[in-house]
């Protein structure tokens, strides 16, 4: 059964597909709940030859829309090459140059405003930039990036169809929900006020504040509890409710309180708790999904199911939060209407402070506009709501606390005048707390006092022309605690403009002597514990915004793999040498011994490396005179972090690989899906046949160039490869019998003498067929020295002393390299 768009989704579509012939671009901007992602599944059902790069936030939404699309139709479109816009981030010219997309789809685009996924999108349309371009979003501006326009940046303003939150409710697209406003923080607001008006005492303006207080005092007395506002607007007794909370503390604060407050409602609700920030890994949330019992369902998250995540049975919102962004707020109220869901929802708006009062404001308008528009046009078919029903239970109470305000502000004006001289004369209003004026007043604790009120920390109102004022005026609303997290954040943004990432070593100090390395670990504890003082979530944001690696394990797993896949695709294989690094630094020949550790670990008896009867003799991988050599064949950095990162500031120098402390932490192990992936390109679990390829391989690229494995001892390749010490290893191994009939005749095929000392004679011609490539001739300086140490001239001497002592084989390669013998005319050069 084809796709069947709503009537809007249907115009929106065609007018994005004549948009896409005119201009190659076209974003859709509709609210949360229209549908839009059925626009581009449309796209792909209409080009089932083509194919469609599908970008998106994440899997789990992309998953979501499938399962929504499912229940609209027999069989989803089989053309979507999909990617995360994290994924697109890692992938190389070649990875993206092997999509070959027909059209790209960016889903939730707004989210490329992000610098590191805003440049992996750059480059996929700098490879295709003639490829046709859909977009689709709730929302075009990033509030907490600068205001900046998506629309305008990706799509040259190329908007096909647009419509706000207000819009949708006013035409019916989404079904307008009953608006409940209340408080339940009114006492601890109240005591606030309490003490500000007693130490107002003796001042003119105590009479008027005492004669407010009292008059709010008594309104919120008489004012209902919200166990009975929760028992008359959740009419729906068994239905499914989201609790939005601002973090897990305030979370389980909230948990708490539930007996109370919904026990008239259900004295036996179910709770669901959900932190992840993939629901789909979340055992509660799936369970809520499931659930249709007769109880009262409620499912406590934080802001995790904002975006792109729709629940079809949603009774009601409770909104349990301080003043957040737009975009956050509409997405929150938005999970409570669905296009076509026929359901009256309830928004329960249970503000923290004061200033709240106003949310939904910005909805009535967006609603007040569209029905001025329509009027105009005379359209008055799509005004299906004028208005929906917002039910206020605070009532009086903000007048009355204005008022109040007003009563024991009457200084504020004052203050306000020193600190406008202070800016017009220095330019900023970063004012040291303990500073005074020349007349003695506090004006810097002042501005502290309006911080704390606007971020509300302190009690107090600022009203909007109050803050417009402070803000013409350069205030920074942020209390010194947090202009201090804002400068150790320019210093992570610096890191990640040099660097590309924010992968920062733990010990790593900047140029100006800050410990970024500390401070970006301890912001990844506080988003873990959600530590509520130390990163709020518009610091997460903006932390997301310059690339954040909230899981730095699994972001450094991603970039190791990438740089995997690519040597893969350049070599091959992953034969990668222990001491090979990437064009990026990456470290990748230890990473991938660090993998292959990790696995034996888990598959191999106690925690040994090798499987059973292939551990390699004592000194494996070394030359034969080890005390003059560097080090093991596979040696790696046990001071890195996992991923192969390394850690600055650390004094030593890298150990062997096989140490202790290179195992693998508890809860270190591979997954069976990073197992999968490596697999697919060709991962070489087991180290000694990693060990045989790796060599063999080198020794016959020697052999080709060659003519021979005379490899001199110190001999590396261009990676890294000690090739002479395996062809060393490999001669005591013949001679213990270790090398099987297959390798040994693997070896032999490219020419491989056993005896040491015949591999030294054609190591010392290797040295000899050098000088002759290089110069023309062998007529050596007699203190000349190989690279090794060895008299090249006297043993060229020997042999034309001794040609009788030489094999037919040594006799035909010195006559190659001109070398003649008054001795025996045979060596002579022909």
């Amino acid at each position: 059964m084809p796709i069947s768009l709503y009537p809007h989704n249907q115009a929106a579509y065609a007018a994005a597909i004549a948009m896409l012939a005119k201009t190659g671009k076209a974003a859709i901007i509709h609210p949360t709940g229209t549908g839009k992602s059925f626009i581009g599944f449309k796209l792909c059902e209409d080009n089932p030859d083509k194919t469609i790069c599908w970008l998106s936030p994440s899997e789990y939404i992309f998953k979501t829309q499938l399962e929504n699309l499912k229940k609209v139709m027999s069989a989803v479109p089989q053309n979507i090459r999909f990617l995360t816009y994290a994924k697109l981030m890692l992938m190389d010219d070649r990875a993206i140059e092997e999509i070959r997309p027909d059209f790209i789809v960016l889903d939730e685009f707004h989210r490329c405003g992000a610098e590191q996924w805003g440049e992996g999108v750059r480059s996929l349309l700098r490879h295709y930039p003639h490829i046709p371009l859909l977009g689709l979003t709730a929302t075009n501006v990033r509030y907490l990036d600068g205001q900046r326009d998506m629309a305008a940046e990706l799509f040259n303003g190329s908007i096909a169809s647009q419509m706000t939150l207000g819009e949708a409710i006013v035409r019916g697209i989404l079904t307008p929900p009953r608006y409940v406003l209340s408080v339940f923080s009114y006492q601890k607001d109240l005591e606030k006020y309490r003490r500000r008006v007693e130490n107002a005492r003796g001042k003119a303006s105590y009479v008027s504040a005492a004669k407010y207080y009292e008059a709010i005092r008594r309104k919120l007395e008489n004012a209902e509890g919200l166990e009975d506002i929760f028992e008359r607007h959740m009419t729906d007794r068994s239905g499914k409710y989201l609790v939005f909370c601002s973090n897990a503390g305030h979370m389980d604060e909230m948990i708490a309180k539930a007996d109370k407050w919904f026990h008239k409602v259900d004295p036996n609700p179910e709770i669901y708790r959900v932190l992840a920030d993939d629901p789909s890994t979340d055992k509660a949330f799936a369970a809520f999904k499931k659930s249709d019992s007769r109880h009262l369902k409620l499912l406590y998250c934080i802001d995790m199911l904002n975006e792109g995540v729709h629940l079809s049975d949603i009774s009601g919102v409770i909104l349990l939060r301080p003043t957040i962004s737009p975009i956050i707020y509409k997405q929150q109220i938005g999970r409570a209407l669905a296009a076509g869901a026929g359901k009256d929802a309830v928004i329960l708006d249970i503000v923290l402070n004061i200033q709240s009062l106003y949310s939904i404001g910005t909805i009535q308008e967006e609603m007040r506009a569209a029905i001025t528009y329509y009027q105009y046009l005379g359209q008055y078919k799509n005004i299906v709501n004028d208005t929906f029903e917002v039910i206020d239970e605070t009532r009086d109470c903000k007048t009355l606390f204005a008022e109040l305000e007003r009563a024991l502000s009457a200084s504020w004006d004052i203050m306000y005048a020193e600190a406008r001289a202070y800016y017009e004369s220095r330019g900023d209003l970063l004012i040291p707390a303990k500073y005074k004026t020349e007349t003695g007043l506090s004006l810097g604790s002042w501005l502290n006092v309006q911080r704390k009120i606007y971020n509300g920390k302190a009690e107090g109102f600022l009203t909007e022309e109050q803050i417009a004022r402070l803000d013409a005026i350069g205030i920074v609303w942020d209390s010194y605690r947090d202009l201090s997290w804002e400068r150790s954040f320019l210093e992570a943004k610096a890191y990640y403009k040099a660097h590309g990432n924010l992968l920062v070593p733990a010990r790593y100090v900047t140029a100006s002597g800050f410990p970024l390395g500390i401070w970006i670990t301890r912001m990844r504890a506080a988003k873990s514990n959600r530590r509520t003082g130390l990163l709020t979530e518009e610091r997460a944001r903006k932390l997301d915004e310059i690339g954040m690696s909230w899981d730095a394990l699994s972001d450094q797993w991603e970039r190791n793999f990438a740089e995997a896949e690519k040597y893969y695709k350049e070599h091959g294989n992953l034969l990668v040498p222990a001491r090979y690094v990437t064009a990026s630094g990456l470290k990748l020949g230890n990473w991938i011994a660090h993998l292959r550790r990790k696995r034996a670990q888990k598959t191999t008896p106690q925690n040994s490396i090798f499987p059973e009867g292939s551990r390699p003799e004592p000194g494996g991988g070394f030359a034969e005179d080890q005390s003059s050599q560097p080090g093991p064949l596979f040696e790696e950095d046990h001071r890195s972090e996992p991923g192969g990162v390394h850690t600055e500031a650390s004094g030593s120098q890298p150990g062997p690989l096989f140490t202790k402390a290179h195992r693998p932490e508890p809860g270190d192990a591979l997954t069976e899906d990073q197992i999968r992936r490596l697999d697919s390109i060709g991962m070489a679990w087991n180290a000694d046949e990693e060990r045989w390829s790796l060599g063999l391989t080198a020794a016959r690229r020697y052999s080709q160039e060659h003519g021979s494995l005379a490899v001199p001892i110190s001999y590396e390749t261009d990676d890294g490869f000690r090739l002479g010490a395996w062809i060393s290893q490999k001669r005591r191994q013949y001679k213990k019998g270790a090398l099987t009939e297959h390798q040994i005749a693997e070896l032999e095929q490219l020419g491989m003498r056993w005896e040491a000392h015949e591999g030294r004679w054609w190591e010392m011609y290797a040295e000899a067929r050098s000088y002759y490539e290089t110069h023309g001739h062998l007529a050596v300086p007699r203190a000349y020295q190989t690279a090794n140490g060895h008299n090249l001239s006297l043993w060229l001497a020997r042999m034309k002393r001794e040609p009788e002592k030489l094999t037919e084989d040594q006799i035909e390669a010195l006559a190659d390299v001109g070398l003649t013998s008054p001795n025996r005319p045979s060596l002579a050069a022909g």
